[in-house]
């Protein structure tokens, strides 16, 4: 049986890295995609990369409704390796800080939460205000981890391109999900 992985996209900027997370998972032998994507995130996604929803769903393996509350991924009794928000917007996080599942994102990050599998939040906002912050801290409490996608200019990227993969291939790290040439490994400073 495939190793399954839960992605959303929510109304964050920064669609690419779960268009880039959805590439590398089809990619990746063993694994199988489970995507979801919010109103907010499909019309990001549209604006940013020009892609209809549509597009971004035949890169899953399953697609569900974000309005879906019965959804399979709504459930403990899915089995799966954990969920990335990819990306996570300021609302999104707070609801799964507040445990206000109103969506299949929300509901779904809950279930991740309860069932204490891993929850990966790209959250992405900037600058961060107080609330902001402590919505980061109360969902760190709750066990999941706040990853924004910062670039690493230790690797020297030279592109928009390899800053995202940096990202993505860290994320997927966290899951254990084989990739190649998304991270520079740091080595060390060498002479």
């Amino acid at each position: 049986m495939a190793k399954r992985l839960v992605v959303a996209l929510t109304g964050a900027s920064g669609a690419i890295y779960g268009v880039r997370m959805l590439e590398a998972l089809r990619r990746a032998d063993g694994w199988e995609s489970h995507l979801v994507i919010s109103p907010s995130g499909a019309l990001t996604a549209m604006h940013e990369l020009g892609l209809h929803r549509a597009q971004i769903e035949e890169l899953a393996d399953v697609v569900y409704s974000a309005r879906d509350i019965g959804a399979a991924i709504a459930s403990g009794s899915f089995l799966c390796e954990g969920m990335a928000i990819a990306p996570c917007s300021m609302r999104t996080l707070a609801a799964v800080a507040h445990g206000m599942a109103d969506n299949l994102v929300t509901r779904a990050a809950d279930v991740m939460l309860k069932e204490r599998r891993r929850l990966v939040l790209l959250a992405r906002e900037t600058p961060l205000n107080l609330a902001h912050l402590r919505n980061m801290t109360a969902v760190t409490e709750l066990g999941a981890i706040v990853c924004p996608p910062v670039p690493a200019f230790y690797t020297k990227p030279q592109s928009l391109e390899e800053i995202v993969a940096h990202t993505v291939g860290r994320t997927l790290d966290l899951f254990g999900v084989p990739h190649q040439d998304m991270v520079r490994r740091w080595q060390g400073i060498t002479a």
